[in-house]
């Protein structure tokens, strides 16, 4: 039998999405269904000194409008931060309360204020613009960098501070710095991205009186969690009989981890009124109201030998939260960023510190990467410029300072147990014809273009695990993955997940690897996700956990499977269990020509007597039936490389830049099916090139967000990219059966700093992200006149 696994099967999943069958929560419309519209903050920080509804109330088709008084004064909790961040000075970071329903103050834009419930969307529309909310504007706060000297936002919060965070030993750092022969400094900016995923975020809360049953249906990469969080924290509901179905999703990249405002608010609204109520965002709410990503400003020095050994590193950044701790807000800029601002590099010693501000602004949390983009760019961006201070090749400089030997235990936190960063450097140049990069120069030339090269040797922290390990670090629950694996009687398998599919292709690569450790065919594969009444418990999808974690799960689960299978065809072959061999979907009795397949042990677990192949029943102490539910917490991170170069040509006349050429190549560790795994990575890296010369998430003094349309924020179009040219390198982790390391997010680490680094080598001159035309045309003009003024 071939193995299924590292073969490019093609997704079971894509012909209902192409055909356009999908099922999304837009999608579904229940009987006796109302329509909730959302009435806004239109400040960015204001009291709240009245809510009038009463001409709203009156208006046709209007069943119900709550404000955040009437939820208030039901002791409905607020969304939580999920990570506790200890500052320097030992005390614990200061959160403020995040209500469902601003009742005493709005603190961002798009602040929820109050819902509109009506028979129609737009009777819930014209409804909302009777409401009468009076405000007293106060002072925004909006610059990240200004944050800790503006006015508190918060009573009880100086500085807006949510929290002073430091690792690393500041002492022996100095002490490096002090012996360097060289001194590298750099100041950067991460701009704030807005996640748009295609689909936007919808959610519909459905009560049944009779049975006290509320069901939430909603655009989530989570679903247990966010049910979690609702009844738990939120007391919407009691756990047991409430139910959240993450139907199909339209994208998600981190935005949709976490349960939002509109989700507690319909569910909870729903059981007041004793009717479902539905919610979809327009796109101008989702621009306002999802959580944004990034926004860092980051000074850091890198300190170095003569020879090109780095030998110490320092970090200060800033990071805008927004107006709340979100979900993962807190640990994305310190234990998700700080310990990979190392990178691939074997450097002995580091200081990292990171306060992280309020401002009134959107709540920032995990996107694409999470803390990995942010320290690879910053790593990687200050290694571009240290190589070229010390007129040292730019893949050489790496070279010397890669890690050599594995495992390695880093100075900060990690220890990496596997990798070879040496193999895909080299593959990387082959590919990329890095030797003859200066004849494309020239050519460029010829045709009045600066043509630039960067490189990206980045490294990330996936699976987000162990357990023991994030709980001890402020987590408030263990990130282990769950699975079922079920046979029927007849012998077809069902998978039940606790990861959610959401364009990752989980229906192929999961069944992939229970074909493979089963030997069922594929067609005979069923897996199930995002609801949580059918599967076991589980922790969701992001962070690139979905492979490592759940598909061991799953992996883990199909071994209990065969360790029974086993019991049971020894006694239909009467033989031992212990001389029972498994292979190709097949129990074999060693020594003999007698086998049973594991259809026919289905069955006969199942159906033993009369119609089984066993006329007695089971063998003492077996259970019937044949499922397997596994919980998986590995040992340790996987740990994903890889080397990133980029090439880009810019027209000095106009400052327009455009990606020519980009070579990949990853070491994912085991990879299950490659066209995915390809996907995966062609995603990542047009995210990655959108941030570094597109996307920017940008507000004016008042805290109005200027770029709340298309119209302003710039994506990425299909034109804006060249064909880019993907392959791999191979270490298996260790720190699960699989020997994954994860891919989703590894192209959206990586491409920044390539781009950027590509940029600046074109014109000589540094760049912000994004690298707008109109940024590079004037750096290119600044340094024409210090060349001509020379």
């Amino acid at each position: 039998m071939v193995s299924l696994i590292g073969s490019k099967i093609e997704r079971k999943e894509d012909k209902k999405f192409l055909t356009g069958k999908g099922r999304y929560t837009a999608d579904i419309n229940l009987v006796n269904q109302t329509y909730a519209y959302f009435v806004r903050s239109p400040h960015a920080r204001a009291k709240i000194l009245n809510v009038n509804i009463t001409k709203a109330s009156k208006s046709p088709g209007v069943v119900k409008i709550f404000t955040g008084e009437e939820i208030a004064s039901e002791k409905i909790g607020g969304l939580i931060a999920g990570w506790k961040i200890v500052s320097q000075d030992g005390k614990d970071m200061k959160v403020p309360n995040h209500p469902p329903l601003a009742k005493h103050a709005v603190n961002y834009v798009g602040d929820h204020v109050a819902i509109v419930i009506a028979e129609t969307l737009e009777q819930a529309k014209n409804a909302a613009e009777l409401v009468d909310v009076s405000y007293k504007i106060h002072k925004a706060v909006v610059n990240t960098a200004d944050a800790m000297q503006s006015e508190a936002i918060y009573e009880g919060i100086d500085q807006n501070l949510c929290f002073d965070f430091i690792l690393g030993d500041k002492r022996k750092t100095e002490d490096s710095f002090s012996s360097a022969d060289k001194i590298v400094k750099l100041d950067l900016r991460n701009n704030r991205l807005i996640p748009n995923a295609m689909e936007p975020r919808a959610c519909i809360g459905d009560y049944n009186s009779s049975s006290d049953e509320l069901t939430l249906y909603t655009t989530s990469q989570n679903p247990h969690l966010s049910r979690l969080v609702l009844s738990a924290f939120g007391g919407i509901h009691p756990e047991h009989k409430f139910r959240v179905v993450a139907p199909d999703v339209g994208g998600g990249f981190g935005s949709k981890i976490y349960a939002y405002a509109e989700d507690a608010v319909a569910a909870w609204a729903s059981k007041k009124i004793e009717r479902p109520v539905k919610w979809v965002a327009e796109r101008s709410e989702s621009f306002l109201s999802d959580c944004h990503g990034r926004d860092h400003i980051t000074h850091v020095e890198l300190a170095i030998k003569n020879d090109g050994k780095i030998i110490g590193l320092k970090v200060d950044t800033i990071a805008n939260i927004g107006a709340y701790a979100s979900l993962f807000a807190t640990v994305t800029p310190t234990y998700l960023y700080a310990p990979l601002i190392l990178g691939l590099y074997d450097i002995p010693t580091a200081f990292i510190n990171v306060k992280a501000v309020f401002t009134n602004t959107a709540p920032v949390d995990a996107y694409r990467g999470a803390g990995r983009p942010e320290a690879t760019y910053l790593i990687e961006r200050i290694v571009h410029k240290a190589a070229n201070e010390i007129g040292m090749d730019q893949a050489e400089f790496r070279r010397k300072n890669f890690i050599k030997k594995f495992p390695h235990q880093q100075c900060l936190v990690h220890n990496i147990d596997s990798g070879d960063y040496v193999a895909h450097l080299d593959k990387a140049l082959e590919i990329s014809d890095y030797k003859n990069f200066e004849n494309r120069k020239s050519e460029s030339a010829k045709k009045g273009k600066l043509r630039g090269l960067g490189f990206s040797t980045y490294i990330e922290a996936c699976g987000i695990a162990p357990s023991a390990v994030v709980m001890s670090i402020g987590c408030g629950v263990g990130l282990w993955e769950s699975a079922e694996v079920r046979f029927n009687a007849t012998g077809n398998v069902t998978v039940f997940s606790g990861a959610h599919s959401h364009g990752q292709g989980h229906d192929t690569t999961f069944a992939q690897i229970v074909g493979d450790r089963l030997g069922v065919p594929m067609e005979s594969i069923d897996v199930v996700h995002g609801d949580t009444d059918k599967g076991p418990f589980g922790m969701g999808t992001y962070g690139s956990r979905s492979l490592a974690v759940g598909g061991s799960a799953i992996a883990k689960a199909c071994d209990k499977i065969i360790e029974k299978g086993k019991k049971v065809a020894a006694h239909m072959l009467e033989g031992k269990p212990e001389d029972i061999d498994f292979k190709d979907g097949d129990f074999i009795l060693k020594n003999s020509n007698k086998k049973k397949t594991i259809a026919e042990v289905a069955f006969a677990c199942y159906l033993p007597g009369q119609f089984g192949e066993i006329k007695s029943p089971l063998p003492p102490g077996v259970e019937p039936g044949l499922k397997e539910t596994s919980f998986y917490d590995p040992v340790n991170f996987s740990f994903p490389a890889g080397t990133h170069i980029c090439e880009v040509e810019v027209d000095q006349n106009t400052g327009e830049t455009q990606v020519v050429k980009y070579t990949a190549v990853d070491d994912f560790g085991t990879i299950i099916n490659p066209m995915i795994v390809e996907g995966q990575v062609h995603g990542g890296i047009a995210q990655g090139i959108g941030q570094a010369l597109y996307e920017n998430g940008h507000y004016d003094e008042s805290g109005q967000l200027i770029t709340a349309s298309y119209m302003d924020y710039t994506m990425p179009r299909a034109d804006n990219f060249p064909q880019i040219k993907v392959d791999y390198t191979t270490t298996p982790a260790t720190s699960n059966p699989l020997g994954s390391k994860g891919c989703g997010e590894a192209g959206a680490i990586a491409s920044p700093p390539a781009v950027m680094n590509a940029v600046i080598d074109a014109i000589g001159a540094d760049v912000s992200m994004p690298a707008t035309a109109e940024k590079v045309w004037n750096a290119i003009k600044k340094n024409d006149y210090k060349k001509s003024a020379a």
